[in-house]
Order: structure tokens, then C-alpha cells, then sequence
């Protein structure tokens, strides 16, 4: 794959339903949010998958981290039953066994570390797919519910009625100003309230103005 599972989980929790939903809207958007929440999935099960090797991994370091200091519990045993008898050269190959599982014991700690923190990473991948894609299915909830109220709405004002056909525009043009400029509600009744409130920034402006310079002025003692 072109992208890392991590760069995935990323571009998916950084993504905003409802900015996406916007963008599509001309474009079948209950269709594509279905897409992305088939997508979502897809990568949440890539990451259970994931987790479960992990998982497997740091069983079988355990495994063998318990097996080693078993071996190295009865190694200690039958050193000192060599000794005790006498028999260096037995006692020796005992110790050296021991230095070599001693030389092995800090990487398996060190790999068991690594599959901690990796399991950890992935189980917060996976909480927070969880949690967007619950927000995208609340999303396309209410946008399929909002389909229905206009639907309602469409049949019983009939469908040839030019009101309902000029609200849609005006609610439409409405949506894409807010989205390009950041301003809602210069449809329609609202032209007067935004001239009155260029009239009132336009204002405080000035007065802003007047107050730099009556202080630059203060300051020069003019």
C-alpha cells in the first residue's frame, strides 16, 4: 500500500464528518459517507489485525523469558551440586549457560517494551476509530433524516411549487457562501442587518483610529 496504516489512521481522525458531507454535497453525499465508513472499517480491522500479532508476539517473549530464567534457576542448582562434587569442568559449561541467557534476557525485555508501547498505539488507534466513525454515522443519520423532513415537506407543498423551489436556492446559495467566505445568512432578509453591521465595524474602526492618534500625539506633547 502507498500509505502506512499509521498515515491512514491519521487522515481518517483528522478528517471532520461534517466538513466532508459539506464537500460532497452536489456529489451523492449519502453514497460517499457510506464509502468512507466502509473504508473506516477496513482500516479498524487492519489494526485488530495488527494488534493481534502483537499480541502473539509478546506471548511468545514472555514464553521464552520464562522459559530462560527456569533454565537458569536449575542451572544454579546443578552448579552447585558440581561443585560439590568436585566437577569444575560441569560447572562451568553451567555458568557459561548462564552468561549467555544473562546476555539474552535484556533484549527480550527490550523487545517486550517495544510490543507494549506498539500494542498501546494500536489500541488507541482502534478507540479512536471507534469513536469517528460513530460521529460519521450520526452524521449521515441526521443528513438522511434532514433528506426525509424536505422530502415531507417537497410532496406536500407539491412539487411544482415555486416557493419550496426558491427556499431550496436561497438555502443552497446560503450553504456555499458560508463555506467560501465564512459568512451565513446574507440571503434574503438578512442584506440589512449585515449593511448596519459594516456601518457599525466601520465605526469602531475610526474610533480606533482617533485613539492611536490622540495617543501619538500625547506622547509627542502636541
Amino acid at each position: 500500500m502507498a500509505d502506512t496504516l499509521a498515515v491512514r489512521v491519521t487522515r481518517i481522525m483528522a478528517g471532520s464528518a461534517h466538513a466532508f458531507l459539506d464537500a460532497v454535497e452536489d456529489m451523492a453525499p449519502e453514497a460517499m459517507m457510506r464509502q468512507a465508513i466502509r473504508e473506516l472499517e477496513q482500516v479498524l480491522a487492519e489494526v485488530r489485525v495488527d494488534l493481534g500479532k502483537v499480541e502473539a508476539g509478546k506471548h511468545l517473549v514472555v514464553s521464552q523469558m520464562t522459559k530462560l530464567n527456569d533454565e537458569n534457576e536449575l542451572l544454579s542448582a546443578q552448579i552447585e551440586t558440581a561443585l560439590s562434587q568436585g566437577k569444575d569442568d560441569l560447572a562451568r559449561a553451567g555458568v557459561e549457560r548462564q552468561t549467555l541467557i544473562e546476555d539474552q534476557t535484556p533484549v527480550l525485555q527490550r523487545s517486550l517494551a517495544e510490543q507494549n508501547d506498539r500494542a498501546s498505539e494500536l489500541e488507541g488507534y482502534i478507540t479512536g476509530l471507534l469513536a469517528k466513525r460513530r460521529e460519521m454515522e450520526e452524521v449521515l443519520k441526521e443528513y438522511l433524516a434532514g433528506q426525509a423532513r424536505v422530502s415531507s415537506v417537497s410532496t406536500a407543498a407539491g412539487k411544482g411549487s415555486k416557493d419550496s423551489k426558491v427556499e431550496s436556492a436561497q438555502s443552497s446559495f446560503d450553504r456555499v457562501l458560508s463555506r467560501q467566505t465564512g459568512i451565513s445568512g446574507m440571503v434574503g432578509g438578512a442584506t440589512g442587518d449585515a449593511v448596519k453591521l459594516r456601518e457599525l465595524q466601520e465605526t469602531a474602526r475610526r474610533q480606533r483610529v482617533d485613539e492611536k492618534l490622540a495617543a501619538l500625539k500625547a506622547k509627542l506633547g502636541k
